[in-house]
Formats: C-alpha cells, structure tokens, sequence
C-alpha cells in the first residue's frame, strides 16, 4: 500500500468522530458546518471530538454535499515572463492564500491570452463548478469579461472599479494618487522635463495612472511625456533607452509604473554614464522589498498588495456565500523617498530631498 493510501485508510471520518462523541452522523454533519438544529453543549462535545480524534474535512465530500467546488479562480491575461517577474502578482496571491489556507479554500491559477482563449477559459472554469467565483484582475476599457463572469453565474470581486456597469463588488486602490505624489514630489524638487514609463493603454490602471500623471504635471508646470509599456522590464528599458536618446531635450526625471520597470531603467541610465539621482531622478510603484536594496535606492509609492489580496479573498467568500458585501477601498498610496531622486540638474538652487519613510 502506498503511503497516500495509508494516510487516507488512516484518517478519521465523520463515522469515526460520530462514535467517539456518542451522537449521529447527520448531529455530527450539521456541527462540523455550523448549521441550525445543533446545541451548544452538543456541538462543543463534537467538535472536541474531531479535534481528539485529528478529524480533517474531505475537500471532494464537502463539494458534493454542498454543490461547491471550495475552489476560486484568478485567470491572468498578461505574458508568463511579465507574470512571473511581477512582485505585485506574488504578494497578491500570498495575500490571497493567507485566507484560503484558513478557509479550505484552493486557488485555481490560469493564464490566458485576451480574447478568445480567455472567454473560453472563464466557460471552462464554470463548467461543472470548477470554481465557484473568480478575482477579475487588470480591468480593460469596456471589459467585457464583467458580463460574461455574470452569464456563467459566477461570484467575482473586481481589482479596481470597471468603466462599465457591473453586479461584482470592487476591491481598489487610488493609484492616481500615488503617481500625483510622485510627480509633485519632482516638481518640488525643480523638475520640469518629467516622462511617464506607463503601462497598456487598454488597462484601466494604466491609462488612469497615465492621465493622472499628465495631469498633476501640468499642473506643476512641467512638460509631461508618457511611453507605453507592456509592465515588463524588457519594455521598461526600451522605454528608458527611447527617452533618453532625446539628448539635450531628455527627461531630468522618470516616473514608472511599477518598481521592476524602474528598476531596468535605473540599469539603462547607469550603462549610458548618467548619475541616479545627480543627472536623472527615478520613481517606482509598489515600493517592493527589492527597490529598497538596490543602489541607489528607488522611490517609490507603497502600496500593499498582500493586503489587498486578503481583502479581495475575505470579500469574494462574502459574496459566494451570499452575505451581504460592499466595495472596499484600500489604504490611499504614500511615496516612500530614498536615493534615486534629488534637485533637478538644471535647478541648482532646487532643495535635495532627505530619504524618508
């Protein structure tokens, strides 16, 4: 017999823990899922008893006497390479996990191109209750993903408020704030030529941090530029190299939309003899363990994705267990200032900024 084998003959079932406790199987069922029709000193004993006895749920007996999968689906329509660079994806999951672990929950990860092959992902995830809901993450301009997560009769929480209407309750973040923070932060700093390594333009975080970017740069009287990027690192440096091949023109500062793309464009600036902060300031989002280790150290706007993650998780098991449920709106961003930014070169009399937490 193999050691799996032996492990399942070994476990203790609701038979076992029904006997132990001295009551029937059904007393015991309705205790072990907190249901009406139990006493208290009853469901005390019982519950005793699966403790005793090492008592574990069986994740497949629970989804067939409940009609539920116990499992939630995250499909990720970006690249593998940029997904697995990402920190934001890996916090977020670990967030995610933190409550599923205690919930006895699985998450269901996929990765999908946008389109067809998603649309056919989120059919797939439905059929036969493969999944009981879904995190809809990467929210795109008239996303069409929000009515067909809603035909398939799933519950989902959004990341981010879509631009269409939607039955989903929605998980968000200001990131607008984070990136005007950034900018008045350079402007502050004497900065007047001012670029925007951002995201696709079909995302809405992108294109909102991008619009806010334009906007608070306008407003402090700089001349905003904006490059679009796929979120990887390899097109944060050709986006870094395009810029800075503008010569006497170039930006004296870059604001980026997530801390690895800074991070290449700290590497390109380097290998083209530019100093970081002296000739070119640099910013980050997401303010991840790495920026804060690099040299120089990355500005960068914090946010807290593992949180936002655990928040998500705690709203979709609402919503799936049909309890009441509302939107969430995270703590707002803060710009968390280290090494890569300083006085603009052309602003000498311009205060350096002190790094600061």
């Amino acid at each position: 017999m193999s050691d799996d084998a032996s492990q399942a003959a070994a476990r203790p079932t609701i038979t076992d823990v029904a006997r132990h406790a001295g009551v029937s199987k059904g007393l015991v069922s309705f205790a072990l899922n907190d249901r009406p029709g139990v006493s208290a000193e009853t469901r005390d004993r019982i519950l005793a008893s699966a403790e005793e006895l090492g008592w574990t749920p069986s994740l497949r007996a629970r989804s067939l006497s409940v009609d539920r999968s116990y499992a939630l689906g995250l499909v990720i329509g970006r690249s593998v390479d940029v997904i697995a660079a990402d920190p934001f994806f890996h916090a977020f999951i670990a967030g995610v996990e933190s409550e599923f672990s205690a919930a006895g929950q699985v998450l269901v990860l996929t990765r999908a191109t946008p389109g067809r092959e998603e649309a056919a992902t989120y059919r797939g995830l439905a059929a036969d209750k493969r999944v009981d809901g879904v995190f809809l993450t990467d929210l795109r301009s008239g996303d069409d993903r929000i009515a067909l997560v809603h035909e398939l009769g799933l519950a989902a929480v959004t990341l981010g408020h879509p631009d269409v209407d939607s039955p989903f309750p929605a998980v968000s973040v200001d990131d607008g704030r984070g990136i005007r923070t950034a900018v008045e932060h350079l402007v502050e700093l004497g900065h007047r030529r001012i670029a925007h390594v951002a995201g696709p333009s079909n995302m809405l975080h992108a294109s909102r941090r991008a619009d806010a970017f334009i906007a608070a740069a306008t407003a402090g009287g700089a001349d905003p530029i904006v490059v679009e990027t796929d979120f990887s690192a390899v097109d944060g440096a050709r986006a870094t190299r395009e810029l800075l091949a503008k010569g006497t023109d170039r930006p004296t500062a870059i604001v980026y939309s997530n801390d690895h793309m800074a991070l290449a464009g700290l590497s390109v600036a380097q290998r083209a003899g530019l100093r970081v902060p002296l000739d070119l300031s640099i910013t980050g989002f997401d303010n991840t363990e790495l920026a804060e280790h690099t040299f120089p150290s990355i500005t960068s706007v914090a946010t807290d994705a593992a949180d936002w993650g655990a928040r998500s998780a705690r709203l979709l098991l609402a919503a799936i267990a049909r309890q009441p449920v509302e939107d969430v709106d995270l703590s707002e961003p803060r710009l968390v200032v280290r090494e890569s930014t300083a006085a603009a070169p052309d602003a000498p009399h311009a205060p350096h900024a002190p790094a600061r937490t």
